[in-house]
């Protein structure tokens, strides 16, 4: 079989002669018009730690596809760093970006007539935005994680970025003094890296492993570890096989890897945006996959592992403990996982895992034994009611009080709550509802980190519920709701509530609901009017009046025609 399927069209017959000369500009000699033409999509950036490394592993990629015959041609694509935009106006760019990404990398490949992908990525959004182009375009494709941070210390403690936010939440209640809060912020962040607990870059690192998308044990590795640019020329080998052989990303994406990567995201303690990102995966793969298919997966799979943020350890540690074969393995041993997947490698999932123990070593309490687990169900709960009659996301994990009935305390941005919080205004037992920050509203469906950290900083996580139609950071933890669809923007119940209404959080029942009779929420309702949008031109306009409801992914080519 030819190898360049697709860039023959660029390359091959007497009128390709002036893009030829183009190429041959570019390093092309005669003996390399007949060879595939490799993308390496590369996120490479300074605005942010967990991207500041991939241009070496972007040059070790091209090394590996040069000498397993191919020709690599490496382009750029963006990237938005979730942690310094967090609790500003720019972290409304945070999930587009998701779409530019995604959307970018479709332009390149497709413009250039590549024959395949290779994608390197860090921060949150680099690894959804990615696989969404891989999944729509369907040409042989492999992700290669750009690594974990590796932890700040600080008093023998372990530090990650999460721990500077809740400091200012500890700072403001009085709890510490200014020099240990610049003594955490100092020391946070000691190299290159993406966030290194289990939040939402290290969760989809590892879903994508588990996916056959990625090598396996790559998802753990620590950026600055020779290892990782190791795996990065080695994934280069593996995607021009997988081309001469035409391993297509819908033979590897299909309904079973995809609850095979949630089964491995309960395990482990995951983000609550892997839900999201995985609606919108299906929705590119073509694969039916929806709100309730999460819930059903969380009954049946424990978590295993005790990372943080709610828990100990972080991703580095895990990678030492057996990383995300050794979870993988113990699943696959108790039924949890489809074996007969198939990777990139074009093993199976269970040849990929053959040789890998069954247990976890007596030597670490990372991953936990079978009979010991952290929780017997997964943390990811799906949770109904009259305030999310089409879904929301709650994380469980870490939670002593998993049931709270309080009055509301209503914000209409993020802004006008975290100010509460830090101001001591918030009280034990309060539900706090902040709205208008979904996809349509706020747009772009900002994470809430700022306010979940101040409320664990203030000591306020195990008696304070906080529900919104926005987002949560992969680093929260506590009783929190997200994901409310409908959203307020588009009059969802959330946005009929007002101060002081009695909201019932109850997740063992998976019940999220404002203690109204139906007629009050009829009256409200009639009263309600929408809210101007908030931009009208530009990037956010575009993507508000295109974005579809978080319970499908906040997917933009929607029912487009």
């Amino acid at each position: 079989m030819s190898e360049n399927l697709r860039s023959q069209a660029i390359t091959q017959g007497v009128q390709r002669s002036p893009n030829r000369a183009m190429l041959r500009a570019t390093g092309f000699q005669d003996e390399d018009f007949s060879k595939a033409i490799v993308g390496v999509a590369n996120a490479y950036s300074t605005i942010t730690p967990c991207n500041m490394g991939l241009n070496d592993l972007a040059n070790r990629a091209q090394e590996g596809i040069r000498k397993a015959g191919g020709m690599p041609q490496i382009f750029g694509t963006i990237t938005v760093s979730d942690g310094i935009s967090m609790g500003t106006e720019g972290m409304k760019y945070s999930l587009v970006s998701r779409e530019v990404i995604a959307d970018s990398i479709e332009t390149a490949c497709n413009g250039e007539s590549m024959d395949g992908v290779l994608t390197i990525g860090g921060c949150d959004k680099n690894m959804p935005g990615s696989m969404i182009a891989i999944a729509r375009m369907n040409i042989p494709a492999i992700f290669v994680y750009g690594g974990t941070i590796k932890p700040g210390s600080y008093r023998e403690c372990d530090l990650t970025v999460v721990s500077s936010f809740e400091a200012v939440g500890a700072f403001k209640a009085g709890k510490m003094d200014e020099d240990e809060l610049m003594a955490i912020e100092r020391r946070a962040c000691p190299g290159a890296g993406s966030c290194g607990g289990m939040y939402t870059a290290n969760t989809m690192s590892s879903a994508f492993e588990a996916m056959g998308m990625s090598l396996p044990y790559s998802s753990t590795m620590a950026a600055e570890d020779a290892e990782k640019a190791d795996s990065a020329e080695k994934s280069g080998h593996v995607l021009v096989e997988a081309i001469r052989k035409q391993l297509l990303p819908r033979q590897i994406i299909t309904r079973k890897s995809i609850e095979n990567a949630i089964s491995v995201i309960m395990a482990v303690g995951g983000s609550t945006n892997a839900v999201l990102h995985f609606l919108a995966i299906a929705h590119a793969a073509g694969v039916e996959f929806n709100l309730d298919d999460f819930e059903s997966i969380r009954a049946r799979v424990p978590v295993l592992c005790d990372l943080k943020p709610s828990g100990r350890y972080v991703a580095t540690d895990l990678h030492r403990a057996g990383g995300v074969p050794l979870v993988m393995k113990m699943l696959l041993d108790k039924g949890l996982l489809h074996g007969d997947c198939i990777t990139i490698t074009g093993q199976t999932i269970a040849e990929v895992l053959k040789d890998v123990p069954s247990e976890p070593s007596p030597d670490q309490d990372v991953i936990r034994p079978w009979d010991k687990p952290m929780y017997a169900q997964g943390h990811l709960a799906i949770l109904k009611g009259n305030l999310a009659t089409e879904g929301a996301v709650a994380k469980i994990t870490g939670v002593k009080l998993p049931k709270i009935t309080g009055p509301a305390r209503v914000f209409e941005s993020e802004e006008e709550c975290l100010d509460a919080i830090l101001a001591n205004k918030i009280k034990p037992g309060d539900v706090l509802i902040i709205r208008y920050e979904g996809p349509k509203g706020g747009p772009g469906m900002r994470e809430m980190l700022a306010p979940t950290s101040a409320i664990i900083g203030a000591g306020l996580g195990d008696s304070v519920g906080l529900i919104t139609d926005g987002r949560f950071s992969g680093g929260t933890y506590g009783m929190v709701v997200g994901h409310v669809a409908p959203e307020a923007a588009v009059g969802g119940n959330i946005a009929l509530v007002e101060e002081g209404d009695s909201i019932t959080i109850d997740a063992p029942a998976r019940l999220l609901q404002v203690n109204l009779s139906e007629e009050e929420l009829a009256r409200r309702r009639a009263n309600w009017q929408p809210k101007p949008p908030r931009y009208t031109k530009g990037i956010l306009a575009k993507y508000a009046k295109l974005v579809s409801s978080s319970s499908l992914g906040a997917v933009t080519d929607l029912d487009l025609f």
